[in-house]
């Protein structure tokens, strides 16, 4: 039991493993996880490479604001000494002792910054301009802010800038404090610049159309501000704030959004030292990391158009992928189909879908086994259907399967779920019932499927009736084994076609004996004719109106040596079966003819020799060499032989007969239809056939003189006979009464007791 269990969860999670490991193989998943972990890695790479590249041109660009910034500080500061010291000199000069003429003596002396650039004033203490390098700037600055700090302080100022009257641009003016030796307020020395002067040392190439170069003073007036070829002057922003845009340990620019514009740039802010300024440098965002926006936008375009090109060819992939998978799973389908209808057709009858001889004998030793272990009972029910062959062979093998089918359904109606129908081949089925324990219960089973296989059956546009025989063996009174059983079944069933069909029979000793009579009949048989055991009678045929014998029908008898006369109803049949008929009609027909030489030669003129041929010899393929030899050999005119074959025998193969009863009638001999009326010949049938004599059936005879219906029938045959040209001759006369009322009826012969006795 562990063992079991062990091996059943190793199943299950192999099975588990194996389902998971088809999932992942399954086109409809692994290739749309290879497309997403193909877009991931390209995407990946592509957010990778683009933000690393971002990054270094950030890096790059805060780098370079930076420099700029210290480079523009240092030119800024350079300049703002040049004109401090420009002021100290003129300071120095007026306050030991000079006059108006020391300006154009410092002038002179190249100490004072180039005229055309900067303009040199000194003022009295009441703001008058009292000295002046170039044209005077305005006769009086003793209301500006810068005149009236200085008056309090002696500190280098720098004033905001203001709009010079007589150009567009702007003035900033650099202011010291003059005093007298005691220290009173005498005036200021001033220079007088313009403000883009401190913006212009930068082209538009280095800054770009969006970067900004300013001068910002520590009350948060610009005093001077480019953007691009742009240059403003005076504008006001919050000092604080702008100085706090770029952290005092930071090395680099920040990005930021310029308040003034609006515009996000890499600024980089330098208080400068010793003066009340603030040089500011922005490089715009968007212009200086164009180039990299372009390749960025430019990969991410590369990188979309590879993952399309990617995710197409992987559908594609994946579509022939399912395809092939699909065509692959189809084939095992087909395959596993193609292996269950084999093992399905090994197993079950493919006409009825019953299983076969194969499966019922495998299910009932199983059975067996079972029964014996848990002491049990089971019955076997062995059946052969009744005139099937004749049904077969009159309507066809398309008929006859459905008969089958038919009858198939019928039997499994017929018993419960639980107990197995099976065809064993041919006509012959059995019914396996394993829980009937009692013979009331078979008997009640038995008489159900007799019941329902009699119904009309409709076949070829045709109502039929069709009868079953059944034997029936049980375990474990019959036997021990499946071999027994069946061939117990099959004993008893023979035996219920013996006692005339349509009924079932049980298994008794007495049966098996019979057929183990039946074998010895046939191993004597195969030396009766070596020892000349068997011997012909003849029975007479007479004309009605002249009384007169027309002719013989030989008639063969077996006297065995330990068993006595033998009836050819009891050996006949077992040599139809054995095939040891062909030889011994052989044999009938040769001494027939032997006979028919020697009456012939001692008088007895014209008697016709009647020889009856089983179904076996008529279609034995040495037939008609056979009869030719004999003639030849014994002598015998062809034209006194008679071959009679049952009615039922022509119908069988209706071609092949035809084309035998034409070769009989080119050797010359007679042709009669034995047992006439038995069968479902037509009279067109008749006609095809070129027959000489037609043997009415002894079943008409027997009761003719009191049953008006067989009287009937009787002239019926005899007037049909008339208009086909055909002899008649009736079987089985046994009284003076059926003997006169055939001769009324122009009955052409009679046979039988009433004859021969």
């Amino acid at each position: 039991m562990l063992m079991d269990e062990a091996s059943s969860l190793d199943d299950t999670t192999l099975s588990a493993s194996g389902g998971f490991k088809h999932r992942l193989t399954d086109p409809r998943i692994m290739f749309p996880v290879i497309a997403f972990v193909a877009l991931l890695m390209i995407w990946y790479a592509t957010f990778v490479l683009v933000d690393a590249e971002l990054s270094s041109a950030r890096q790059r660009v805060a780098t370079t604001a930076s420099d700029l910034t210290v480079t523009y500080e240092a030119q800024v500061v350079r300049a703002l000494r040049e004109v401090d010291l420009a002021l100290k000199v003129i300071q120095y000069a007026y306050e030991t002792g000079g006059n108006g003429a020391v300006l154009d003596e410092l002038q002179a002396r190249a100490l004072l910054p180039p005229a055309f650039l900067f303009g040199v004033s000194v003022t009295d203490a009441t703001g008058n301009v009292v000295a002046s390098t170039g044209e005077l700037p305005k006769p009086s600055v003793g209301s500006e802010e810068y005149f009236l700090q200085q008056r309090e302080t002696d500190t280098f100022i720098i004033s905001p800038p203001q709009s010079d009257a007589t150009s567009s641009t702007a003035l900033l003016h650099f202011t010291r404090r003059l005093s007298a030796p005691d220290g009173t307020f005498t005036g200021i020395v001033m220079v007088e610049v313009d403000a883009a002067y401190f913006v212009s040392g930068y082209e538009q190439a280095e800054l770009g159309s969006q970067g900004v170069l300013g001068i910002l003073g520590t009350d948060g007036v610009f005093r001077a501000r480019q953007t691009g070829e742009s240059v403003t002057y005076g504008d006001a922003v919050d000092y604080a704030s702008i100085l706090g845009l770029v952290n005092a340990d930071d090395t680099q620019a920040a990005l930021t959004v310029n308040v003034w514009d609006g515009v996000p740039r890499y600024t980089d802010v330098h208080e400068l030292f010793a003066f009340p300024l603030a040089v500011i440098v922005g490089l715009s965002e968007e212009e200086q990391l164009s180039t990299v926006y372009a390749s960025r936008d430019a990969q991410v375009r590369n990188s979309t158009i590879a993952s399309v090109v990617m995710l197409l060819i992987i559908a594609v992939l994946g579509r022939l992928s399912w395809q092939l998978q699909q065509s692959r799973q189809r084939l095992m389908v087909e395959q596993v189909e193609h292996a269950q209808r084999v093992e399905y057709l090994a197993y079950h009858d493919s006409l009825t879908g019953l299983p076969n001889r194969s499966h019922f004998s495998k299910l009932l030793n199983h059975s067996v086994e079972l029964a014996k272990r848990h002491d049990r009972r089971l019955s076997v029910l062995f059946m052969d259907l009744d005139r099937f062959k004749f049904i077969n062979d009159t309507l066809g093998h398309d008929a006859g399967d459905e008969l089958l089918v038919e009858v198939a359904s019928r039997l499994r109606e017929s018993v419960r779920a639980s107990d197995t129908v099976a065809r064993l081949g041919g006509d012959e089925f059995v019914v396996f019932l394993p829980e009937h324990n009692e013979e009331k219960d078979l008997v009640a089973v038995a008489n159900k499927i007799l019941s329902s296989v009699r119904r009309p059956f409709r076949l070829a546009g045709q109502d039929l009736r069709v009868t079953v025989s059944i034997g029936i063996s049980t375990f474990p009174r019959d036997g021990q084994d499946e071999q027994t059983l069946m061939k117990k079944a099959d004993i008893a069933m023979y035996n219920a076609k013996k006692e005339g069909k349509n009924v079932f029979r049980f298994y008794a000793d007495a049966l098996n004996s019979n057929s183990l009579e039946r074998l010895t009949l046939e191993s004597s048989m195969r030396g009766a004719l070596e020892h000349n055991q068997f011997e012909l009678h003849y029975q007479v045929t007479k004309n009605t109106r002249s009384n007169t014998i027309t002719g013989v029908e030989a008639l063969i008898r077996w006297h065995h040596p330990d068993l006595g006369t033998i009836e050819p109803k009891q050996f006949l049949p077992v040599a139809e079966e054995s095939g040891l008929i062909i030889p011994i009609g052989r044999w009938v027909l040769e001494t027939a003819c032997l006979q028919s030489v020697i009456w012939e030669k001692e008088g007895l003129n014209h008697l016709r020799m009647a020889v009856n041929l089983s179904p076996r010899e008529f279609f034995d393929d040495d037939l008609l060499p056979g009869i030719s030899t004999i003639l030849k050999k014994t002598g015998m005119n062809p034209e006194l032989l008679e071959i009679e074959v049952s009615e039922n025998l022509l119908m069988k193969d209706f071609d092949r007969a035809l084309q035998i009863l034409h070769g009989l009638t080119a050797l010359g001999v007679r042709i009669s239809i034995d047992n006439f009326g038995a069968g479902y010949s037509s009279l067109s049938t008749l006609k095809q056939f070129h027959l000489d004599t037609i043997k009415v059936d002894e079943a008409f005879i027997r009761d003719l003189a009191s049953n008006a219906e067989d009287k009937t029938l009787i002239e019926a045959i005899i007037a049909m006979a008339k208009v086909l040209g055909l002899n008649v001759v009736a079987g089985g006369v046994e009284t003076r009464e059926q003997a006169r009322m055939l001769g009324e009826n122009s009955c052409d012969e009679i046979q039988g007791f009433f004859v021969s006795g």
